[in-house]
């Protein structure tokens, strides 16, 4: 939990930083950071793999991302929805650490113009597309994806591509953006479930 003591005017600093503040924010994320990644449990097989640094990276995206709809009203409850995101994260990276162990071969994507990858990617992120013709084209389905995409963060977005539309694996795409397996894996769980929610939102395929 947090250090020794209150953060003054936490009510409005929080009020602020839900309205878009992001220096309000950032200074939520100073002060409550270290105490969450403090709460953040990894195995000893996990430790050579994956840096907490990262998660506690890829948590403060999310937490900037979210913190307009974040109902926490005091110190601790803040405390405990950065520390929830944090190990959403976590386990975000090892999942996708396990399955680099033992990729199924049919989950490579294989992309096309006939939006194949697409379809794909609607379905797993728990889109109805198992008969898409008889709702929405193909094309009409890859424009509000990739209308979706461009809303995303510039890494989230690129995960999707690379992941989920290009088919590379997690050591491919670590490769390509240059960041740890485990951080790729992280990104594309976080990236999937923000794709999901703007494809909800504007769309009827889920």
């Amino acid at each position: 939990m947090p250090g020794s003591g209150t953060m003054p005017d936490f009510e409005c600093i929080l009020g602020r930083a839900r309205v878009g503040d992001d220096d309000a924010l950032a200074e939520l994320l100073e002060r409550f950071g270290p105490a969450t990644r403090g709460e953040l449990k990894l195995a000893a097989r996990w430790q050579g793999e994956i840096d907490l640094d990262d998660v506690m990276q890829i948590t403060y995206v999310d937490a900037f991302l979210r913190i307009g709809s974040c109902v926490a009203q005091h110190e601790a409850t803040f405390q405990a929805w950065l520390v929830q995101i944090a190990r959403h994260n976590l386990l975000d990276a090892i999942r996708g650490l396990e399955a680099d162990k033992r990729p199924p071969v049919t989950r490579r994507i294989t992309s096309g113009s006939n939006g194949d990858s697409y379809v794909q990617l609607c379905e797993l992120l728990g889109g109805s597309t198992s008969t898409p013709s008889r709702t929405v084209s193909r094309e009409e389905l890859r424009t509000h994806i990739d209308a979706a995409i461009q809303r995303l963060p510039a890494d989230y977005a690129q995960v999707i591509r690379l992941m989920d539309l290009e088919g590379h694996s997690g050591v491919e795409t670590a490769a390509r953006m240059g960041r740890s397996r485990a951080a790729v894996h992280m990104l594309a769980g976080r990236a999937r479930e923000r794709l999901r929610e703007l494809l909800g939102s504007a769309t009827r395929f889920f």
